[in-house]
């Protein structure tokens, strides 16, 4: 849910005089309130200018990302190094076991979004223009396709004959087999 800087600062007043708001419906009240401490601590390191909604995503710098999480690993806890400079503690951890995993490098070479599945798209180029044998080729395989074509219909027409005349035979022996057992009926 996205609460208005207002809503916020109205929050953060209630917690900092002893009582909590009223928690919105939808939400449990633990989490609620956990995010309202969470606001609070935000405001005290930043201010209350960091409340409100940015329409912009900040780009950290390699540096910067390595500043923030060598104070991790001096000891400091990963909610208030994220708190301190605006951003979710899980974002930190995430940089942290990069770091640890791949070492500078994996800070660096971190790619934005969801991977893709599979191989991943060819550029489109021109081809190349086709040789003289090439093309021979080419004309060659193309005759040689519509030829296996006229091929298999003939084939297909062949089969439906056949069909057609096992079905009449059929049914020319259905008729010739009810024929004599009515005649035995009768006798």
């Amino acid at each position: 849910m996205r609460y208005s800087f207002e809503f916020k600062v109205e929050c953060i007043d209630k917690y900092r005089q002893g009582s909590w708001p009223i928690t919105p419906e939808g939400i449990k009240e633990e989490n609620f309130h956990q995010t309202i401490r969470k606001w609070a601590r935000i405001e005290d390191s930043l201010g209350v200018d960091a409340l409100k909604h940015s329409n912009f995503i900040k780009e950290w710098t390699v540096e910067e990302k390595l500043q923030l999480i060598s104070r991790v690993l001096a000891g400091e806890s990963f909610k208030s190094v994220a708190y301190s400079v605006g951003i979710e503690h899980s974002v930190l951890r995430k940089w942290v076991t990069k770091y640890k995993t791949n070492g500078y490098n994996g800070l660096a070479e971190m790619k934005k979004g969801r991977p893709r599945k599979g191989n991943p798209m060819k550029k489109k180029s021109s081809p190349l223009p086709l040789t003289e044998s090439e093309r021979e080729e080419l004309i060659r395989l193309r005759a040689e396709n519509e030829y296996i074509k006229a091929e298999n219909e003939v084939i297909k027409k062949r089969i439906a004959l056949r069909q057609e005349k096992e079905a009449a035979r059929l049914k020319v022996k259905k008729q010739r087999s009810s024929k004599n057992s009515v005649k035995k009926d009768i006798n």
